[in-house]
């Protein structure tokens, strides 16, 4: 598996290009273009020809007649056989204008679906932290990612080629909206995917998605920090709903049938009688149709083609952030962020709500749900991240002891002086180390040397992270703490930017290397291209809003006129349906 994946390393650095506001990576250019090449193909190249045409046979709608009519059960028996009966429910035949292999995009999301839950649940199994130790942990680990990564991409085509045969038609308005409410989320399903790996790539996603949801007042209930509460999501809570929707949505395929080919009238009563017959059931020609070959065979498709991208390109696992790797790799940047805890100006400190009081990061738009939400999560940085620690890790350090005492019966406007006055003369000039300690100019900062250089020794040794950790209950799932630390220094971010992490490239769902994110959400990372937009304080209110909006209006599309219009309008319909046209001299 090594010697396939070495074919393509794609952990070397990212390739992007820039035009106007946008700046975008080579790797997700290259996905929208494959998916645009894919849904081409599918509208061009010829389907095969049906082997054999008779007249469509209505579906028999006979019901048994046994059983007593008062019972619940044989009301509920009556009514499924009514709506759908076996041969709706799994048919063995399908109308002959069904001949474009972009109806063949529907199986393959599932075939793919069936795959990425398959190798989620070998992961389940093999524990969070089998992926990163095991070579067989991170093939299974490859498997997944580009199982979602073609599940994602067949759901569009799908959701593209849906959308051009306008297949809201004759009463499937509900079809069409679950199969958006499907794709919404699955988006939330991967985000919360990448949210549970615990590499850099997730604590970036993590740190920086934070900020959206707690502006929505979501963060003390939906906290992008805490992994446990993330991987519940993704393995248990959201799959749930995504499967339910997913198999609503067939049933209504089932129930309704697929949508009729676009036809034109002029007068209304033509119009009318056009729309009575696309809620109708087809009664013209039909094909056989074998569902479950169909189905076995884009299963083995997909899976021989996530096989294959798994060996070939494997998947990302670049390691985490740890209050320890920074401290050690870049130790003045941790001295400064430290004492920028101690003075109370480091982000975290002035963030607000739902950390604490501060108003650095709180978004209003008419109202603020942030302020709403509260302070859930309440963090003193000065505190949490400096003072606590240090008394939790100390072992009887007397000097430690006395500076600790020192600081703590100083009233708060000294304790601010003396962290200022640190931070102006370490700012002031580069900080030198002396077989390990750092050389810091005096300045009238009284304890605060020995809190900093304490907190540095023993964040190098590893203690910092135990104790942040350890001031979580039951398993210390949730890195909060350690993330927002390690977030208000420079490091952090300066990673971000060497990897191509930050916001001003085109997708929040970057990866590592030459990975792709996730292209399919250029809708919500659009907004943050827009400069008038982006330069706003409350830029993630107006992603989230306008995201929202175009999510309903596509939600809603067979409700809206002129949106619906867009498929007679743009009549790529007629390729889809092409050989139907034809014969039918349409």
């Amino acid at each position: 598996m090594n010697y396939l994946a070495a074919l393509f390393n794609l952990n070397q650095p990212q390739h992007y290009v820039h035009w106007s506001i946008f700046t975008v990576s080579i790797a997700n250019l290259i996905v929208i273009a494959t998916m645009i090449v894919i849904f081409g193909l599918a509208l061009l190249l010829p389907f095969p020809k049906a082997k054999d045409t008779k007249p469509y046979e209505p579906v028999d709608h006979h019901l048994d007649t046994d059983g007593d009519p008062e019972m619940w059960t044989y009301k509920i028996r009556h009514f499924l056989m009514r709506i759908l009966p076996p041969k709706k429910l799994i048919p063995d035949r399908q109308p002959t204008y069904v001949a474009s292999w972009i109806y063949v995009f529907g199986v393959a999301t599932l075939a793919a679906l069936g795959v990425l839950i398959l190798s989620g649940i070998v992961l389940a199994i093999g524990g969070v932290s089998w992926w990163h130790e095991s070579s067989l942990g991170h093939f299974v680990n490859s498997i997944h990612l580009w199982s979602v990564e073609l599940f994602m991409a067949f759901m569009v085509i799908h959701l593209w080629g849906k959308f051009w045969m306008a297949a809201w038609r004759g009463k499937r308005a509900l079809t069409w909206m679950l199969g958006v409410a499907a794709f919404a989320v699955s988006i939330l399903e991967a985000f919360t995917g990448y949210l549970s790996q615990q590499n850099f790539d997730s604590q970036w996603i993590a740190t920086n998605g934070k900020d959206a949801i707690n502006a929505t007042g979501l963060g003390s209930f939906f906290n992008l920090m805490n992994f446990g509460q993330m991987i519940a999501w993704h393995i248990v809570v959201i799959p749930l709903v995504l499967v339910l929707v997913v198999a609503v949505h067939i049933i209504m395929v089932r129930v309704r049938g697929v949508s009729h080919p676009i036809q034109t009238a002029k007068d209304k009563a033509s119009k009318r009688a056009l729309k009575a017959a696309d809620a109708a059931e087809w009664k013209g020609s039909s094909r056989k149709y074998d569902i479950i070959k169909e189905g076995t065979i884009a299963t083995i498709i997909v899976l021989l083609l996530v096989l294959g991208l798994a060996s070939a390109l494997s998947s990302p696992d670049d390691p985490p952030v740890t209050v320890q790797t920074w401290a050690k790799l870049a130790p003045a940047d941790f001295m400064a962020t430290t004492a920028s805890e101690l003075a109370g100006t480091s982000e975290t400190a002035n963030y607000g709500a739902p950390y604490n009081n501060g108003t650095h990061n709180v978004q209003t738009l008419g109202v603020s749900w942030q302020l709403l939400g509260g302070v859930r999560q309440h963090i003193d940085p000065a505190q949490t991240f400096v003072i606590n620690p240090l008394e939790k890790t100390n072992n009887g350090n007397v000097v430690l002891t006395k500076a600790l005492n020192q600081y703590k019966q100083a009233t708060p406007a000294q304790q601010k002086t003396w962290a200022n006055n640190y931070v102006s003369a370490i700012s002031n000039t580069s900080i030198n180390f002396k077989n390990g300690t750092p050389i810091v100019p005096k300045a009238n900062d009284g304890p605060v040397p020995i809190l900093v250089n304490n907190e540095l020794s023993l964040a190098q040794n590893g203690a910092i992270d135990a104790a942040l950790l350890a001031q979580t209950p039951f398993y210390g799932t949730n890195y909060t703490k350690p993330l927002l630390f390690i977030e208000d220094g420079n490091y952090f971010s300066s990673l971000a930017q060497k990897n191509h992490l930050t916001g001003s490239q085109w997708g929040v769902m970057n990866e590592t290397g030459s990975y792709p994110g996730q292209p399919w959400l250029w809708l919500y990372t659009l907004w943050y291209q827009i400069p008038s937009f982006s330069a706003s304080a409350n830029v993630d209110l107006i992603a989230i809003y306008l995201t929202g909006l175009g999510t309903l209006l596509l939600l809603l599309v067979p409700f809206i006129p002129g949106l619906r219009d867009i498929p007679r309008i743009v009549p790529i319909y007629k390729l889809v349906w092409r050989q139907w046209y034809k014969r039918s001299k349409v």
